[in-house]
């Protein structure tokens, strides 16, 4: 084999091939030239995702010494130069020379796969960095990378060019991957670049992703950062990391400068939970812990270097907190260590098995008072009718996981499922069936959910099974109240929600009965925010939109059985018109998602001011339609200057009732002359806060949000 060129290998130095080019360089870089060419099988992919899981295997290795009760604190810097630096105050990679290899700790664990503190079980008992992998793969992509350990009141430091230890020559710019590389030929050296006081220990590493890998539009991203890094932090309770970003980038709250956030959190999962869930509560965030143990065979290295298989005892403790809100949607997060696990595994299948034989139990115990009865069918509980409104951070901790690949995103190991499971049923099991007032008002609250998800489940399946159209009305299954249209044709059809029946009147003759039907709504619906979901059924008008609009609700909603293309909200253009319509939203947001997403909820928009302007000798007169204060003004202005003349008493709408049937067609339904303004949910999360802010449960924030916004308010625009 001919010796490759110095280039291939990353060596920038003046010297002759064949100097440069020694069998230390083979031995070296034989496991790490794989990372190189296979990057995608330990990182993922190699776009931003793969950029960003390099960062987490250096942090993670950090945040083990955390776990390990090593370290307080961690600081992740982002530079400007695309650098990132990760600072911890464990106690920092050993400097002395391992046996085996005759290399220090520092170069074992940047240079050889498969080696570290995670093997051999006496540094770690669980850990998130597990495969010994990490810190190397980091090393092999990366253009530069710089570590520093204190330890013993020293600092040494060590240098690798994608992964071959050596020296970089840097200039007063400092440190650089551009600057000249010289690699070590004979013998590695750790160097001593430093002193520290007598007690201070911790490890730094900066390192340069290398772009022969990753491509220049592959950068961190801050949210995605600090999303993980508060996720840490939660699961390691009383760890502090420190987050700086400097470098400047648009759209990043560091473009104007240094943008540095600390976090640290002491109440664990719980506190989690809490972050994590959107509603308002049903139950209290409870906790159920567990341990066990489990055997598993494993091979062992023996001291003749042969791989033998050993029975070995592992521990397994359960961390699971959980929550039931008002809402329907699920959010569980599952984690091994301080690992996210978002594709789930044998944790996230024992939890579910555990839930379900508990609920179902407690469901038949409290059947008579539930009023479960034949009318339902012989129905069972099933998953999702448990799990809707849930919030849980499902966490276990054990030595030496079995994981689906490097990126670790499914837990394999089979045993923890029936541990989990166990303690799962136990814990939740006390709970459901404890004696304490607190407990058993929440057990039943829940339990009365998980039915009523139940029946509207059924309820929505039902529903589907009747006609969309004409045999639906034939059954009269559909409300008396509603003034459908003819078209079958739901691309082109439209439901107009009025608010009353006197514009129900109005509407009826100012519609095209073709392809507009008409649902009327006395006053104001219920407030769903606030109210069950079986309240919600309950109410005449909610249950009366949602069977009209015939595609279900909650997590059963199917965007496919909706019969209209479009859905109107036609309200009085006043401040109860504008409090009708924030309600209706609500209900669509909370239970009809899907349709605000697809863009097919509309707001109309009815003109506020209508201005006739006096014709010309033997010419009728003009109607002018306004749609605000201020483009009434400009309009008057306009015709002033045009020398027109108007009447001075200008229709002012307070109703949709006030218009007849042509001006109401000319203004708000007619597709040819209409305004409708599409409501869309770009940002899901903050939509939901707004809701529960404007909406909720909680006086305080709404109270000081309408205090903080009275200074703003114009006195004179209000109808009195």
């Amino acid at each position: 084999m001919s010796a490759p060129s110095s280039t291939l290998h990353g060596v920038t130095t003046t010297a002759s091939p064949e100097s440069s080019y020694t069998a230390r360089h083979l031995s070296v870089l034989e496991g790490l030239e794989a990372v190189r060419k296979r990057p995608g099988m330990y990182i993922g992919s190699t776009d931003s995702r793969g950029l960003m899981h390099c960062l987490w295997e250096i942090i993670d290795n950090s945040v083990d010494e955390a776990l390990g009760g090593f370290a307080t604190k961690i600081t992740v810097v982002l530079h400007a130069d695309s650098s990132v630096t990760v600072t911890d105050d464990g106690r920092g990679i050993p400097v002395d020379v391992e046996p085996k290899t005759g290399l220090t700790g520092v170069e074992v664990v940047f240079t050889k796969l498969h080696a570290g503190g995670k093997f051999g079980g006496g540094s770690y008992t669980a850990s998130g960095g597990l495969h010994g992998v990490g810190a190397s793969v980091v090393n092999a992509l990366s253009a530069r990378l710089d570590v520093e350990v204190d330890r013993g009141g020293k600092t040494y430091g060590m240098s690798f060019h994608r992964g071959e230890p050596g020296t970089f020559a840097d200039g007063a710019a400092g440190p650089s991957p551009e600057s000249v590389f010289a690699p070590f030929t004979v013998g590695s050296e750790l160097a001593v670049v430093g002193k520290t006081r007598r007690g201070v220990t911790g490890t730094r590493v900066r390192y340069w992703a290398d772009r022969q890998i990753f491509p220049k539009n592959a950068v961190f991203s801050y949210d995605e950062l600090v999303t993980r890094v508060r996720q840490t932090t939660f699961l390691v309770p009383g760890l502090e990391i420190t987050v700086r970003d400097e470098r400047g980038l648009p759209g990043t709250p560091g473009e104007s400068g240094p943008h540095e956030e600390v976090f640290q959190h002491t109440g664990g999962a719980v506190d989690f939970v809490d972050f994590l869930a959107p509603d308002t509560p049903v139950t209290a965030t409870w906790t159920l812990k567990g341990s066990e143990t489990f055997t598993e065979t494993v091979p062992v290295l023996d001291e003749r270097g042969h791989m033998t298989p050993r029975e070995v005892q592992r521990d397994c403790d359960v961390d699971v907190a959980l929550r039931w809100g008002t809402g329907y949607e699920t959010e569980v997060r599952t984690f091994v260590n301080i690992i996210s696990t978002p594709k789930g595994g044998s944790h996230l299948t024992g939890f579910e098995q555990g839930l379900v034989k508990v609920v179902r139990k407690q469901v038949e115990a409290n059947a008579r008072r539930l009023k479960i009865t034949a009318k339902d069918g012989g129905e069972r509980i099933e998953k999702d009718d448990m799990t809707a409104g849930l919030t849980a951070v499902v966490t276990v901790r054990l030595a030496e996981p079995q994981f689906e690949g490097q990126t670790k995103e499914v837990l394999g190991t089979a045993p923890v499922r029936a541990i989990v499971s166990r303690v799962v049923e136990r814990e939740l099991n006390a709970i459901l069936t404890s004696p304490k007032r607190d407990d058993k008002a929440q057990s039943a609250l829940l339990l009365d959910k998980i039915v009523a998800e139940m029946r509207a489940r059924v309820s929505a399946r039902k529903q589907k099974e009747i006609s969309r159209r004409k045999n639906a009305l034939e059954t009269s299954s559909l409300p008396a109240k509603l003034a459908d249209c003819r078209s079958d044709d739901v691309d082109r059809s439209e439901l107009f929600i009025v608010e009353g029946d006197s514009a129900l009147g109005t509407a009826k003759l100012a519609r095209s009965s073709d392809f507009q039907a008409l649902l009327p709504i006395r006053g104001k619906i219920l407030n769903v925010q606030k109210a069950s979901i079986s309240d919600m059924l309950r109410n005449a008008e909610c249950a009366a939109i949602i069977q009209v609009i015939g595609a279900g609700s909650g997590r059963s909603f199917d965007l496919e059985g909706a019969r209209y293309g479009k859905i109107v909200l036609m309200t009085d253009a006043d401040v109860d018109g504008a409090h009708i319509r924030t309600l209706l939203l609500t209900l669509f947001y909370r239970y009809m998602r899907p349709l605000v997403e697809a863009g097919r909820v509309y707001a109309a928009v009815p003109p506020l001011h209508r201005v006739e302007v006096i014709g010309a000798r033997g010419k009728g007169n003009e109607y002018i339609y306004t749609y605000s204060e201020a483009e009434l003004q400009a309009t008057l202005k306009r015709l002033d200057r045009a020398g027109k003349r108007y009447k001075d008493d200008i229709q002012r709408y307070k109703g949709l009732g006030e218009m007849d049937a042509d001006q109401l067609a000319e203004t708000t339904m007619d597709p040819r002359h209409r305004t409708l303004r599409r409501v869309r949910a770009e940002d899901a999360e903050a939509a939901e806060r707004v809701f529960e802010l404007l909406m909720g449960t909680d006086v305080a924030p709404r109270k000081e949000f309408i205090v903080s916004g009275a200074s703003t308010l114009d006195r004179s625009k209000i109808d009195a």
